[in-house]
């Protein structure tokens, strides 16, 4: 999940071999700092944002997302993924930085073993630019939503 994101953040740009790596490099690491950090209910949003901002910043383009801007945008990984219909897209926006995004869930299933999975994307825009990443959750006995792939 965490190489899939980050290589679709990877392929949305027209960015040399040193750019790309960066940006899978961060996605890397921005996932597992989101694991570290994340807690119950939100450790989905943590994880899901480390990812998308940790290839953000390696790309150079998350450098200008703030805490405001990283809070908006877990929140809304949070409860779209928890409530939201598939295909209905949530947005956050921070009026601070102007900075703002979309999570869709894009598909949701009950796995072999029992527990509901969805299938989202999440889209950030900065400065005119987007960057769109793509992954699985299941939601856990406890309520929390965990990356699958």
């Amino acid at each position: 999940m965490v190489t899939l994101l980050a290589v679709g953040l990877a392929a949305c740009s027209n960015a040399g071999p040193k750019q790309t790596g960066g940006t899978l490099l961060g996605g890397i690491g921005g996932a597992v700092a989101g694991a570290q950090f994340g807690q119950g209910t939100g450790r989905l949003a943590a994880v899901a944002a480390g990812t998308l901002l940790g290839a953000l910043v390696g790309s150079e383009v998350g450098s200008s997302l703030d805490n405001a801007d990283k809070a908006a945008m877990a929140q809304t990984t949070q409860t779209t993924l928890e409530s939201a219909p598939s295909g209905t897209s949530s947005t956050w926006r921070n009026p601070d930085s102007g900075h703002s995004g979309t999570v869709t869930p894009t598909s949701t299933y009950q796995s072999s073993s029992g527990q509901y999975c969805r299938e989202f994307s999440q889209t950030v825009n900065i400065g005119g630019r987007s960057e769109e990443a793509y992954g699985t959750a299941c939601r856990q006995p406890d309520g929390s939503w965990q990356i699958v792939n």
